[in-house]
């Protein structure tokens, strides 16, 4: 039985709905509360029993690579001052027993671009991709949600939502076949269709599991939407030969990737933070009584 393993973070986006905060910093260091967007999506992959992690980095990148390193000067300093939680948090951003890999993509044309840059390092095997700036707060974590699933079905899956019709240009939108609750087969994909045009409104949301087979087909396709080697093409081609599931998950998603959800996670995290929550709580409820 396959299993998965490894992990694509697709992080060479530029950011540019968060200038000028991206210009020299990626958008998945944003912190939400203290802990950047990044290491929530590794926390993720890690609790789904994923052991390499494959990052598709581009020029600005090099603070994601420091991060997930090892920092020699800041461990140093902590010791030396007694700050041990501190120092346990520093020394544990990825435990010892997993592996980070850094792919430099010269040229950022697309997430299946992103996606086939990581080929030689997934080699034959299934695998997951996870985009950063999609948070999801969820009990299991979705990921290991979506690996029990292929556990059982040992074929691709989509992590999908029900999203708004005035929204379906903004996503992968799929024509799917209930298979129980949760659960669809998909029959269809295509990359942001306008509302009047959209089979579904069940949106796909940052979370793949993927067959090396989607490697032959994102060679093939060429450039779709935007003039970029679109994912949802490579899926597409991929259903022509393979069955893909669509997956429900239960959790709440946070739209990192734009200012107000952003903003959204950012207040909902602290609500539950141990330092802050219920200090930050009442602060709000000062600002809720405020004369507008």
């Amino acid at each position: 039985m396959l299993k998965v393993t490894k992990a694509v973070f697709p992080v060479a986006g530029l950011g540019t709905r968060f200038l000028p905060a991206t210009k020299a910093s990626p958008k998945e260091m944003l912190p939400i509360v203290d802990k950047p967007l990044i290491q929530y999506a590794v926390e993720e992959a890690v609790a789904a029993g994923i052991t390499d992690l494959v990052f598709i980095t581009g020029r600005t990148k090099r603070a994601i690579a420091d991060h997930f390193d090892k920092a020699y000067e800041l461990e140093t300093e902590l010791e030396m001052r007694g700050k041990t939680k501190m120092l346990e948090i520093v020394r544990n951003v990825v435990p010892n027993h997993v592996s980070c890999i850094f792919i430099r993509q010269v040229e950022a044309l697309g997430l299946g671009h992103a996606v086939l840059a990581a080929k030689p390092v997934i080699g034959s095997d299934p695998f997951a991709v996870i985009l950063a700036d999609d948070l999801i707060d969820a009990e299991p974590p979705v990921m290991r949600q979506m690996v029990d699933l292929f556990s059982y079905y040992q074929c691709s899956v989509l992590g999908v939502q029900n999203v708004a019709r005035e929204d379906t240009s903004q996503y992968g939108i799929v024509m799917a076949q209930p298979l129980s609750e949760n659960l669809h087969k998909i029959t269809g994909i295509v990359e942001k269709p306008q509302p009047e045009d959209a089979p579904s409104t069940l949106g796909v949301v940052g979370r793949y599991i993927l067959t090396p087979r989607i490697f032959h087909h994102l060679e093939r396709i060429g450039k779709g939407s935007g003039g970029e080697i679109q994912l949802t093409d490579g899926i597409a081609a991929l259903l022509k030969e393979q069955q893909v599931l669509a997956y429900e998950f239960q959790g709440t998603r946070y739209d990192c990737g734009s200012k107000l959800g952003y903003l959204k996670a950012t207040v909902e995290y602290a609500l539950k933070h141990s330092e802050v929550s219920q200090e930050f709580g009442e602060y709000l409820a000062t600002l809720a009584k405020r004369p507008q």
